[in-house]
C-alpha cells in the first residue's frame, strides 16, 4: 500500500488529491494547520503549522513512498525537504505555468525557459511564477531524478474559490435572457484543467513515480468557444455584448482575475501563449480529461450552491457590467 504525506490536503485541490488517493487505497496522511477545511474521510490529520520550527518533526519519524506539496512559498519548501527529503521515495510538486518566461509563444512545451528563480524565502502574489521557480530548483536539488514538477493551467471546477472559471457560466446564468459584457478577443485561447482529472493525475504521479516537469493543463480551446459553451449550459438566451480589448482598458476592466476584471481574458499578442502550451507529456504519462461541457455543468451546480449574485473574487459587479453593456451599445 501506497504510503502518501500531503503537505496540505485541507484545501481545494489539495482535499481533492488526498480524497481521491483515499479511493485508490493510499494511506494518506495530511500535514497542515486544518484552516482551509476538514481532511477527508479516510485519511490522518497530522496538525501542524509549516511556518514553525519542528513542524515535520512527527513526520520525519516515519517513511513515506511520496510527498505531494502545493505550497508556493520557498521557505516552506526548503524546510519541508530539509526534514523530509531523506525519507520520502518519491516528490510530487505541484508547480504553475507562470514559471515561464515566455506567455506568448504557443505550443511550447517543458524545454521552455523558465522565469529567474527569486532568491528570497518568502513571496508576494505579484512573486508567484519567481517563487514557484525557485520551488522547482529546491526541489530537484533534494531529490534529483525522484520527483516531478507538475505545472498546472488554469484550474477549474466545483469549489473553486477564485471564481475565475466559474464566473462565465454563472454570470450568463444570473443574466438568463439579459445582456452580458464578453471579450472581443476570438483568438485567444485557453486550457482549463478540471481540478478532478488534476488530482486523479497527481495521485497516480505519487504511485506510479513519475519524473520531470510536465504541463497539466486543459484541452487548448478559444475563449470564444468557452463562453458559447458557458452560456449554452447555462440556458443563457440573452445577448453577448463584445467590448474590444483597447475600449476593455479604456473603461478600467482588468484581464484574467481580481476585482472588476473580465476572468480568462488577456491581452494578445503578448499572452498567446498562455493558454496554449502543449499537453502531450501530459498525456503520454495518463493524464485524461473530461469533456469541457462536464466541467461547466458540474461549475455551474455548485455555483448555484454558493449564489449567482453573490459577491466575486473575480468578474464584475453585476450593476457596473450592466452600466458597461449601456456605455457600449451607445457606441
Amino acid at each position: 500500500m501506497t504510503r502518501l504525506l500531503v503537505l496540505g490536503g485541507t484545501g481545494w485541490l489539495g482535499r481533492e488529491v488526498a480524497a481521491q488517493a483515499v479511493t485508490a487505497g493510499m494511506d494518506v496522511t495530511c500535514l497542515a494547520r486544518g484552516d482551509s477545511g476538514n481532511t477527508p474521510a479516510g485519511a490522518r490529520f497530522l496538525p501542524a503549522d509549516r511556518t514553525q520550527v519542528g513542524a515535520y518533526d512527527e513526520a520525519a519519524a516515519e517513511d513515506w513512498d511520496a510527498v505531494l506539496d502545493l505550497i508556493w512559498q520557498p521557505g516552506m519548501v526548503s524546510s519541508a525537504l530539509a526534514a523530509l527529503s531523506t525519507r520520502a521515495a518519491h516528490w510530487v510538486y505541484v508547480s504553475s505555468g507562470s514559471v515561464y518566461a515566455d506567455t506568448g509563444t504557443p505550443g511550447a512545451d517543458e524545454s521552455a525557459t523558465v522565469v529567474t528563480p527569486l532568491a528570497a524565502d518568502s513571496a508576494t502574489m505579484e512573486e508567484y511564477g519567481p517563487a514557484k521557480a525557485r520551488c522547482e530548483q529546491l526541489v530537484r536539488g533534494a531529490m534529483g531524478e525522484r520527483c516531478v514538477l507538475g505545472r498546472a493551467g488554469l484550474i477549474g471546477g466545483p469549489g473553486d474559490g477564485s471564481d475565475r472559471f466559474g464566473y462565465w457560466v454563472s454570470r450568463f446564468a444570473l443574466a438568463a435572457d439579459e445582456p452580458v459584457l464578453v471579450p472581443d478577443s476570438p483568438r485567444l485561447s485557453t486550457q482549463t484543467i478540471d481540478v478532478r482529472d488534476l488530482a486523479a493525475f497527481l495521485v497516480d504521479a505519487c504511485a506510479e513515480g513519475h519524473q520531470g516537469a510536465v504541463n497539466l493543463v486543459g484541452e487548448c480551446r478559444d475563449l470564444a468557444e468557452v463562453l458559447a459553451l458557458a452560456a449554452d449550459a447555462a440556458g443563457f438566451t440573452g445577448e453577448q455584448v463584445p467590448a474590444s480589448p483597447a475600449w476593455l482598458e479604456e473603461h478600467e476592466v482588468q484581464p484574467w482575475a481580481g476585482p472588476r476584471s473580465l476572468p480568462l481574458w488577456l491581452p494578445l499578442p503578448e499572452y498567446a501563449g498562455f493558454g496554449a502550451r502543449a499537453d502531450g507529456r501530459a498525456r503520454a504519462m495518463g493524464l485524461a480529461r473530461r469533456p469541457l461541457e462536464s466541467t461547466l455543468a458540474d461549475t455551474l451546480v455548485d455555483e448555484r450552491s454558493r449564489g449567482l449574485s453573490r459577491a466575486r473574487r473575480a468578474g464584475l459587479d453585476r450593476a457596473d457590467e450592466l452600466a458597461l453593456i449601456a456605455e457600449a451599445l451607445r457606441g
